[in-house]
């Protein structure tokens, strides 16, 4: 295990002002615990064997943005924490590699159009089962990943290297609150009142949904994560009047978008 070079990506990281990194052993996805989650196909080993550690990164969407989703904001905004993403993860990579590490990352969307999305629903890696596996959160109702900082409010890409370091330990405590609002919410009734992996989203109907806001600009829907009160994120953003919050959203909507 390499503590030193651990050291030398989190503070790589803190750099790029990524305010989450978490870090799973390739090996772990083949645990009995942890298998039945992911296909063996699917796993980091699988799709660049020799990997042996999976560094994952976090960048939030604000839930004041979020909470106008559907919207061109929230668009925008997604999109830009799309980008950083794929940019951030590239330059971690490639610092492993100058160190004499072997890294690649993985981009954060792994479909090339909602068409694609429509017709086959799967991602060739989770950075969702990633994440989890890294110690960054564990799964609600809404099959998202919650996070203690952000709830699901977050986007997530991974650096698969050789190098061995020291792993984060898988976050045992439930953020879920069974709430339900995500599956009340839910304008496609993708959700089921059950929890993961027993209940799972319906990828198809989420995606047609997705594919019918993408046609008007204002994809991705956003409404599970919007009204998910786990995260540390709603004391920073405290909504005060909701008369004047419930206005600024619909003015937002009003805008951007067909």
């Amino acid at each position: 295990m390499d503590a030193a070079l651990r050291e030398a990506v989190e503070a790589h990281c803190r750099r790029l002002e990524i305010p989450l990194v978490g870090f799973a052993p390739a090996s772990r996805w083949d645990e009995p615990r942890f298998a039945p989650l992911v296909p063996e196909a699917f796993r980091p080993a699988a799709v660049v064997p020799g990997t042996r550690t999976v560094i994952v990164i976090g960048l939030p969407v604000f839930l004041p943005v979020v909470e106008t989703a559907p919207s061109i904001w929230y668009h925008e905004l997604y999109r830009t924490a799309n980008e950083l993403l794929d940019q951030h993860a590239y330059r971690v990579a490639a610092a492993l590699n100058a160190a004499g590490h072997a890294a690649v990352p993985v981009p954060r969307d792994g479909y090339g159009s909602i068409r694609v999305l429509l017709e086959h629903p799967v991602a060739f890696f989770s950075h969702r089962h990633a994440a989890y596996l890294a110690g960054l959160g564990t799964f609600g109702v809404s099959n998202m990943l919650l996070t203690p900082a952000y709830g699901p409010r977050i986007r997530f890409a991974s650096v698969l290297t050789a190098a061995e370091l020291p792993p984060d330990p898988v976050l045992e405590k439930d953020l879920c609150t069974r709430c339900m609002c995500c599956i009340e919410e839910c304008p496609a009734g993708a959700l089921e009142p059950g929890d993961y992996p027993a209940s799972l989203t319906d990828k198809r109907a989420c995606a047609a949904r997705s594919a019918d806001l993408f046609r008007r600009h204002i994809s991705p829907c956003g409404r599970c994560i919007a009204v998910c009160p786990v995260g540390d994120d709603r004391y920073l953003f405290e909504e005060g009047d909701r008369d004047a919050v419930r206005r600024a959203r619909e003015h937002v909507r009003s805008y951007g978008g067909e």
